[in-house]
């Protein structure tokens, strides 16, 4: 796995950014980039449940 990082922009709600920070408080992470990572990696290890996470419809802002 390449160890070189890319940098990207995306939006986020206000309250995803405030979880991000407790993410980063709780677990003494560097920054929300680390955080970000982590997650992306996890997420990247359950594939098999990819459908249960992205095809699920979630309105938790609606």
């Amino acid at each position: 796995m390449s160890k070189e990082k890319k940098e990207v922009t995306f939006e986020i709600y206000p309250d995803m950014d405030k979880l991000l920070d407790k993410i980063v408080d709780d677990y003494n992470l560097p920054d929300k980039s680390k955080a970000i990572r982590i997650l992306l990696d996890y997420v990247d290890e359950k594939d098999s449940e990819w459908d249960d996470m992205f095809a699920t419809t979630r309105c938790n802002r609606c």
